[in-house]
């Protein structure tokens, strides 16, 4: 029957999420990403088109809704460190700040993207993006570079509050300004938790 491959296709592609093997350093890591995410936005199109055709219902693609694993490694400590330091140093916040950061938003996976359309080591949201001038979000050194300097907007705004500035980095200024502190919302609440005893007693 024809339409045999074409559900095996569409098998493989609802329930495999594994990437390639082979990672691309670091400098070509942006480009490598976006060359791959568009050779699998045309298979999947095609396997659509395909399916389409003969009448077979696929299942619809999850694989890119939050909490689903990003398709990359997280970045080595070795490589990272620095660009973290840099960015501490440059925008006056604590190192650690940074790092616990990172680690609650991407897992130290540069090629994260949330349901909501947040980028990188740091899930910048595009208007935050298009804010500070990132030209790679995916780039680990500008998008640590930009969260930084967001991070130190805030903390700046909530006079030092750094709860609030997590509040506002997690849900955005408006719903910290709007609800006079963190927000009512389960997802900031835990957020802000995490990070907070991620910390421990440090400071901004």
């Amino acid at each position: 029957m024809r339409f045999l491959p074409i559900l095996a296709a569409a098998s493989a592609w609802a329930q495999s999420a594994a990437p390639p093997a082979d990672r691309p350093p670091p400098g070509g890591m942006a480009a490598a990403l976006t060359q791959q995410r568009a050779s699998i936005e045309q298979q999947r199109a095609s396997i659509k088109k395909q399916a389409e055709t003969v009448g077979v219902w696929l299942p619809p693609d999850d694989r890119d809704a939050a909490g689903a694993e990003p398709p990359c490694d997280p970045i080595e400590d070795r490589i990272v460190a620095p660009m973290i330091d840099g960015a501490a140093k440059t925008h006056a916040v604590r190192p650690e700040l940074l790092r616990a950061v990172i680690e609650q938003e991407s897992g130290y996976r540069s090629c994260a993207v949330s349901a909501k359309g947040a980028q990188g080591l740091m899930q910048l949201m595009p208007e935050t993006i298009e804010q500070l001038g990132v030209k790679d979000a995916f780039d680990p050194k500008e998008n640590i570079e930009a969260g930084a300097r967001f991070l130190k907007q805030l903390l700046d705004k909530y006079k030092g509050d750094l709860a609030q500035a997590l509040g506002a980095y997690n849900a955005g200024p408006e719903a910290v300004d709007q609800a006079g502190g963190i927000p009512p919302l389960p997802e900031t609440q835990d957020y802000v938790k995490a990070i907070l005893e991620k910390l421990g007693t440090q400071k901004p």
